[in-house]
């Protein structure tokens, strides 16, 4: 028996967005008339059927998508959201933020509203404490499907960057440098700093140079709260070779910590980060930081949610997409020299 073509195939096969493909089957007027024909081409060359059952459900539909965050002040949500924006607004969805400050139970108390509010789908960016089934049981009761972004939990669709890989490159480099010691900081336990912890502990041990990444390093991811964990650090008398913050914003925190302990970023101890958002480069001495590529996040969770609107939520398999990661190597660990 073969395989029932879907609108994914047929958006490959016009070469465009499995939201624009959704868009001409539904007869939106916002399409160029131009794309819509490549896209009835493909529809008929595939043999292609639209499924009324999900149009139906459609029908039914509020046309908002919910989206949950940490925060807006740090530049990787941010651009996250802009990317969400962008694609929901031209499949003719309307987005809900909110905002969980990293905190489970508020988070929960979002989705609750949210979902109150009937809305389609939702997209989050998960706070730490997450209990998963926890969470499944409160989407999977409403039936609303739901796509976390950049911290990843088993058994729920995901879109992130690939986080163990980011992290071997930067470990490569650190010690390609003659970097020894080398302590990750900030960040609070979760899938996402467990698999950076992983990729820089594999990477280093590998060459045979240390990472120190312990419960007192950990931090809020904040500014203060790398300020905090960097300083406990200096408080036992320990001088890594190289400080690698969880994300850029706690480096702003490393940075300001290391001068008011007479320290310079880039000459006496190298800095290097994760996410390389406008923060990093912007730093004094600029700052190298693995590029998990924001936009790219939100714009594929967001297609990836609409393949689960336009399939009525149908039981797909679990949905993954890993973004590859990339290190952009500056001033903050390549001017770094070994103390003699």
């Amino acid at each position: 028996m073969a395989p029932r073509i879907t609108l994914e195939d047929v958006s490959k096969a016009a070469g465009v967005s499995r939201s624009t493909a959704s868009l001409v089957v539904r007869g939106s007027s916002r399409i160029p008339e131009a794309t819509a024909l490549k896209v009835r081409e493909a529809m008929n060359q595939l043999g292609y059927v639209y499924n009324r059952q999900a149009a139906n459900l459609r029908q039914n539909r509020s046309m908002t998508i919910g989206l949950i965050v940490t925060e807006i002040i740090n530049p990787y949500f941010a651009e996250l959201a802009m990317a969400v924006d962008q694609i929901t607004h031209d499949a003719g969805y309307t987005i809900f933020i909110g905002y969980s400050r990293d905190l489970a139970e508020r988070q929960s108390e979002i989705i609750a509203s949210m979902i109150e509010r009937q809305v389609d789908g939702l997209l989050l960016l998960s706070a730490p404490d997450t209990d998963p089934e926890k969470l499944a049981k409160q989407v999977n009761a409403a039936n609303v499907p739901i796509v976390l972004l950049a911290r990843r939990f088993p058994g729920f669709d995901y879109v992130g960057s690939e986080n163990f890989k980011g992290a071997s490159l930067l470990g490569d480099h650190l010690a390609a440098l003659g970097c020894k010691s080398v302590a990750f900081v900030g960040g609070r336990p979760a899938p996402s700093l467990a698999e950076r912890e992983h990729g820089l502990r594999t990477s280093l041990e590998a060459k045979g140079r240390e990472l120190w990444s312990a419960e007192e390093l950990r931090s809020a991811i904040s500014p203060e709260g790398g300020a905090d964990a960097v300083g406990r650090l200096f408080d036992q008398g320990r001088l890594p070779d190289a400080v690698v913050a969880y994300s850029d914003i706690i480096s702003e925190g490393i940075y300001e910590e290391m001068r008011r302990r007479g320290l310079e970023p880039g000459r006496d101890i190298a800095v290097a980060s994760f996410d390389d958002t406008r923060i990093a480069a912007g730093q004094v001495p600029p700052m190298t930081s693995v590029a998990g590529f924001p936009q790219q996040v939100g714009a594929k969770g967001t297609e990836m949610l609409l393949t689960r609107l336009a399939d009525g939520n149908a039981d797909l398999p679990e949905q993954l997409s890993l973004i590859q990661p990339q290190l952009k190597i500056r001033s903050s660990t390549a001017t770094w020299r070994p103390r003699t």
